[in-house]
Order: structure tokens, then C-alpha cells, then sequence
């Protein structure tokens, strides 16, 4: 306490000589202060359970925690392209995995393996993060684009008749 005191008077010899220098120096001090404490990182949890923890558990205990529409398809079966897709990735032989299955659900097992997903003219190549779980993969794999819109062009209005060509 004496230590932050005497900090405090220093910086406010330092700073200038009138009154609000002390008041100055604190904020300083604080601001310090906060910029050294560094933030720790949240812990990333699915619906109240950790990674590790969903990564433990067996596809019947993970079912639950999705949403309906996810754990309906996952009761029904995978058809077959599905099943070899999922086996392959888990069997992670390849860095990177092509496909176009862009309607299979993440599932905690798959967190941390790398996938390129087809958009319908080229293949996008994605991390699969933890809070994708739950998620199809062709959300991640956007199929339309934004047209960048400009300034009206001739014939856009009837005002435009009068602009300038170039």
C-alpha cells in the first residue's frame, strides 16, 4: 500500500505540478494495472459438459444433447456414402478429407480434423472447431456469393440518363 502511494506521488511529479496530477497518476496506475492482468481463455462447454467430457461419451449419451432434427437423422442411420465418409474421418489416414456431403451433423469426434466441402464449383477447405458441433458441414461451405453492389449504372433510373458517360 505504502509502495502504490509513493508510485502514485512519483507519477504525479511527472506528469505536471497542479492538483488533478494525483488523480491523474492513479488512473494511470490502474490502467497499467489492467492491461497486465491477462484474460484467460472461457473454457469451451456444449450444453453444460466440457470437450473431454463429450469426446468420452458413446454416440448414445452425445444424442441427446443435439438438437431434435440432428438426433432424428442419427437414429434413422447414415445411408451408406455417409457411413464411409464418417468412418474414413475418423480413421484420419488423410490431412485432409474431400467431399460432397454437405448434410452430415459434426459430431464431437470429429473436432479437430480438417475438411473440404464441395460449394457446387469448388471444394472449401475448413477446420472443424468445437462450436460446430450440432452443425451440418455445408453451413461452413457457403454455395451463393455476395454481389458487390456500385453506384447506379446507366438505365438504373431516369436520372441516370443525365449522368456524365465516360
Amino acid at each position: 500500500m505504502a509502495d502504490e502511494k509513493e508510485e502514485v506521488i512519483k507519477t504525479a511529479h511527472q506528469t505536471s505540478s497542479h492538483v488533478g496530477s494525483a488523480k491523474a497518476a492513479r488512473r494511470k496506475i490502474r490502467k497499467k494495472r489492467g492491461s497486465i492482468a491477462a484474460r484467460r481463455k472461457k473454457e469451451f462447454t456444449f450444453r453444460g459438459f466440457t470437450l473431454e467430457e463429450i469426446q468420452k461419451m458413446p454416440l448414445d449419451e452425445v444424442l441427446p444433447l443435439l438438437t431434435s432434427r440432428a438426433r432424428r437423422s442419427y437414429k434413422r442411420g447414415l445411408n451408406q456414402e455417409e457411413q464411409v465418409f464418417v468412418k474414413r474421418l475418423l480413421e484420419g489416414k488423410k490431412p485432409v478429407l474431400r467431399t460432397h456431403r454437405r448434410e452430415i451433423i459434426i459430431l464431437p469426434a470429429f473436432v479437430g480434423k480438417k475438411v473440404s466441402i464441395y460449394t457446387g464449383k469448388e471444394y472449401r477447405e475448413i477446420e472443424i472447431k468445437p462450436e460446430m458441433i450440432g452443425h451440418y458441414l455445408g453451413e461452413f461451405a457457403l454455395t451463393r456469393r455476395f454481389g458487390k453492389h456500385s453506384g447506379p449504372g446507366v438505365g438504373a433510373t431516369k436520372s441516370s440518363k443525365f449522368l456524365p458517360l465516360k
